[in-house]
């Protein structure tokens, strides 16, 4: 049989042959297999941030934002340095012109108490048309007050404008003062001894015997403390009341700085005999700052009634003005239209 079949038994393959050829040895499929199988995804390593300290020295601003569209009208009121500025300039105006006048009313030959009471009036005047649209034109301590509590003025601009018009008044007194010729006092005095102060005490606000008219007598008669306070209240709530309703909306405000001006000046005619007609706080410090210490010492006079006589008539304007419009006297705003939209980013 062996020799019949001589060929299949020489073409037979031997069994470890054909494993080794035709089937992969196990070693080999398990190598295979693994590298079919896919491997698994990594997982990826997360590494612990650390968390940054909490400094407490860092602010964090919250901010509001809004959008103003395009076409829209806005509407700016002139800035606190800009008011304040006018006002010291309107105040630097008042007490240059009126004491200016008064101080020299004897060798000019304005008139005396006349000259006096129209430059007084004319100055104010003046001052409003010029600025009265950027800060309302107070130009005086006791009309901030009296706006203030008749709603016309906001509270926090009282104290900047008595700063702002105080400032203006000393400027200009100081102003005069340094102006006044050495020799002068005495020839005035007919060679008596005289001071520049004893002369610039003459515009100086006082009552008893250094009110006007003690003065003029040679101390026979004179007006007392009490006749000094009344009178100034008075007529300074008459002043700051006529301003209150001269400025008012359903007032014609063109008007207004004739009126206020003209009141002003008659006024001051009515009290100069009593007072030397003061209305005004930051007109009497000026004017005490550069006279004799009497001047100071009765200063405290001419800031309590005119502040007193304000707050009367910033109360009756109140009482009878329906929801007064808190719009500074005669200040104006600016209005434009917007031709973009305007993003608006404001602090919390």
């Amino acid at each position: 049989m062996s020799q019949d079949n001589p060929d299949k038994a020489a073409g037979s393959p031997e069994p470890d042959d054909t494993t080794a050829a035709g089937t992969p040895a196990p070693e080999e499929a398990t190598a295979a297999a693994a590298a079919d199988t896919p491997a698994p995804a990594a997982e990826p390593v997360v590494e612990p941030v650390a968390e940054p300290e909490a400094d407490e020295d860092v602010v964090v601003e919250e901010l509001d934002a809004y959008v103003v569209p395009a076409g829209t009208v806005v509407v700016t009121g002139p800035s606190l340095v800009a008011r304040l500025g006018a006002e010291a300039f309107g105040t630097f105006t008042l007490v240059l012109v009126g004491l200016g006048i008064a101080l020299y009313s004897t060798v000019s030959g304005l008139g005396g108490t006349l000259g006096v009471a129209l430059g007084f009036g004319i100055a104010v005047l003046a001052g409003i048309i010029a600025v009265g649209h950027v800060s309302g034109g107070h130009f005086n301590p006791a009309v901030t007050l009296g706006a203030a509590i008749g709603g016309r003025t906001a509270w926090k601009d009282v104290l900047p404008y008595w700063l702002a018009q105080l400032v203006g008044g000393i400027l200009a007194a100081a102003i005069l003062f340094i102006t006044i010729p050495a020799a002068l006092p005495g020839l005035l005095n007919q060679g008596a001894e005289a001071s520049s102060k004893s002369f610039f005490s003459s515009v100086s606000n006082g009552y008893a015997e250094h009110s006007p008219l003690s003065v003029a007598s040679q101390g026979q008669v004179e007006f007392s403390l009490v006749i000094a306070l009344l009178v100034e209240i008075i007529v300074t709530a008459v002043f700051v009341g006529i301003i209150l309703g001269a400025t008012d909306r359903r007032s014609a405000n063109v008007q207004a700085p004739f009126a206020i001006g003209l009141a002003l000046a008659v006024l001051i005619l009515v009290a100069i005999p009593v007072t030397n007609a003061s209305l005004n706080p930051a007109r009497s410090t000026a004017s005490a700052i550069f006279s004799d210490s009497w001047a100071l010492s009765q200063l405290w006079l001419f800031w309590v009634a005119p502040l007193v006589g304000a707050a009367l008539a910033g109360l009756i304007y109140r009482a009878f003005a329906a929801e007064p419009a808190e719009d500074n006297l005669l200040e104006e705003d600016d209005a434009y239209v917007t031709t973009d939209d305007v993003l608006v980013v404001t602090e919390r």
